[in-house]
């Protein structure tokens, strides 16, 4: 352990040596907070960070790569806050679609916390991960074999004494969020989504044992029930929300819940291909989109906050992705301002990075994307990335666009 822990700081150290400084020159700028383009703006990059904004004629004195954007969009790196990345391949796509910063939705074995390290020390160039850890949930399966602590809830996790061991174990083993459950499944054949599996009570053992260590909770449930015994519980957000009542919005609405509606997955299930292929699965997501959909215009006609997740594990035949999730996302209501704001600022915010990341602004991370179109005018823009910056390392870079 002590060798691996030398090589991580050695190669960390080397990619620290490594790092460059940027001036991003003849960009149109869209910094995430203001509804409006800067046209020919100049980002410089130090040491990561965004240094200062400034325009074109600005002097660029010191030791910056000059990277002409050829007067393409530039805005935040987008974040995808429901994933189950494993993989540095997984890692590789999901940075190169734009995606800059990534909250787990859980794993098998804490490769999430892994890359999250690797990100973090720049041995790998993002994305950066709020790691999840162990799924905690009734039943663990295979996954008592990612820690030998968890041997003991082979047969179950149900008491209160099961949910804080597994909620400590993940702690302990780096996990800044951890994900339970409110219902079954929608992605298999056998399991009815609108079932619910923990209590209230089971709920609120497990958001109150993680909050003595400041970790919050994200909590998977499309039935109503589940969505609102997680609520009442104190759940950070509520992932998918397929079957949501007035009720579980308005107590929603009132205790500052986060809805992560995931509506691109249901387009998978019915979709064929992708990451889902089972004919009654199919049936059911047909069944599930426009419920989804009126949950989702509700919810933002109410004023809840709304993050994107894409659930998928970026894998070589995932089709999902967060550029079409913003896409529905304008298509369902909001404006293209607001859409993008949901896998930015609003996004930063369920992750508290919202100091950190999330916009184009001095003092933050240099996590930003570059666009061949106006996003504000044409959503779909998202779909075409042509560079890609992650804390200041450049991870995607196709410029001199249309001449390679």
């Amino acid at each position: 352990m002590k060798r691996i822990t030398v090589l991580l700081l050695f190669l960390a150290s080397i990619a620290h040596a490594q790092q460059k400084d940027f001036a991003l020159t003849n960009a149109n700028l869209f910094n995430g907070i203001e509804n409006k383009i800067y046209a020919d703006v100049v980002v410089f990059v130090k040491n990561g960070k965004i240094e200062r904004i400034g325009r074109k004629g600005d002097p660029i004195a010191g030791n910056y790569t000059i990277v002409d954007c050829e007067g393409n969009y530039l805005l935040p790196g987008l974040m995808d806050v429901h994933t189950h990345l494993d993989n540095l391949e997984s890692a590789r796509r999901a940075l190169h679609s734009g995606v800059t910063t990534v909250r787990s939705a859980s794993v098998s074995a804490y490769q999430d916390v892994a890359i999250r390290e690797m990100a973090k020390s720049g041995i790998i160039p993002g994305p950066d991960m709020v790691a999840c850890g162990v799924y905690v949930t009734p039943h663990l399966g295979e996954t008592i074999l990612a820690d030998p602590r968890l041997g003991s809830l082979y047969h179950g996790v149900n008491t209160d004494e099961e949910l804080r061991k597994l909620v400590n174990v993940n702690i302990d083993r780096g996990a800044n969020v951890i994900k339970t459950r409110g219902t079954e499944r929608a992605g298999r054949p056998d399991t009815d989504p609108r079932e619910q599996t923990y209590t209230e009570h089971q709920l609120k053992v497990i958001v109150d044992e993680a909050a003595k260590r400041d970790v919050p909770i994200m909590i998977h449930a499309h039935g109503d029930e589940g969505a609102r015994a997680a609520v009442m519980a104190g759940a950070r957000s509520i992932e998918h929300g397929t079957f949501l009542k007035d009720e579980t919005f308005k107590l929603m609405k009132e205790k500052g819940t986060f809805l992560v509606p995931t509506f691109i997955t249901l387009e998978d299930l019915v979709e064929p291909g992708g990451d889902y292929n089972d004919p009654v699965v199919h049936l059911r997501g047909k069944f599930m989109m426009p419920l989804a959909e009126k949950v989702f215009k509700k919810a933002h006609g109410m004023g809840i906050k709304i993050a994107t997740g894409a659930d998928n594990g970026y894998t070589a035949k995932t089709t999902s992705r967060i550029s079409l999730e913003v896409a529905h996302f304008a298509r369902m209501g909001m404006t293209n301002f607001e859409a993008i704001q949901s896998a930015t600022v609003v996004s930063a915010e369920l992750l508290r990075l919202d100091k950190q990341t999330g916009r184009i602004a001095t003092g933050y991370d240099a996590d930003m994307i570059l666009v061949p179109g106006n996003p504000l005018e044409d959503i779909n823009a998202l779909q075409d990335v042509i560079m890609v910056m992650s804390n200041g390392q450049m991870a995607l870079k196709r410029l001199p666009f249309g001449k390679n």
